[in-house]
């Protein structure tokens, strides 16, 4: 029970987030400094480029010490799981309007068939529906290698729309899961963020 509770949490905390926030779209596009240009292409999946975070984000490590998730200044930590670490961005009335969670391993989660897995877990727990929007395996992280899936889905309770990111990342030490997830109509201005924080990710 302890172990669905963790992997519920990831739908639940993005089940709150505010599908239409005034003054969202300039908060996430200040949150983005250029970077090296992404030089692989992966059939059906945004071009992938690891690459280390800007100077200016923060470096926030799993209590495990297996991954450090990086993020800009205007996301913050939110309490969570023991075992996992969670930041975000919040509208004038608290909403969110973005985020990121790092979470070990859980259960039976594999590279091969991560797509597969997430989206199942998506509609066992708190989604009427889900839709694949884009998935890629072998892709080089930092300190690993990783596959990831971008889906969006319909929640049960409120019905609100959302778009995420998800890779399951393997290193020496573990693997763990990272995800970025903003409402889907603010996924424009959001994905520029989660696709950095992403590729920013580093696995021990």
């Amino acid at each position: 029970m302890a172990t669905r509770t963790r992997r519920r949490r990831v739908l639940i905390a993005a089940a709150a987030l505010a599908a239409a926030v005034g003054g969202g779209a300039a908060v996430l596009a200040a949150s983005v400094q250029p970077g090296p240009s992404p030089v692989r292409a992966v059939p059906g999946f945004p071009r992938f480029l690891a690459q280390a975070a800007p100077a200016s984000w923060r470096g926030l490590g799993l209590p495990d010490r297996s991954a450090v998730l990086y993020y800009p200044p205007a996301l913050h930590p939110i309490p969570g799981d023991t075992d996992a670490i969670s930041v975000a961005s919040r509208g004038p009335a608290g909403t969110y309007l973005l985020y990121l969670n790092a979470t070990p391993r859980q259960g039976a989660e594999s590279l091969r068939h991560w797509a597969a897995f997430r989206l199942h877990l998506l509609r066992e727990d708190d989604a009427s529906s889900v839709h694949l929007d884009a998935a890629a395996t072998g892709l080089a992280f930092r300190g690993g290698t990783g596959s990831c899936v971008i889906d969006d889905y319909v929640s049960r309770i409120g019905a609100h729309h959302y778009r995420e990111i998800a890779c399951l990342v393997q290193g020496q030490a573990g693997a763990s899961v990272v995800v970025g997830a903003a409402p889907a109509s603010q996924w424009a201005q959001a994905r520029p963020v989660l696709e950095r924080a992403v590729a920013a990710y580093r696995v021990r």
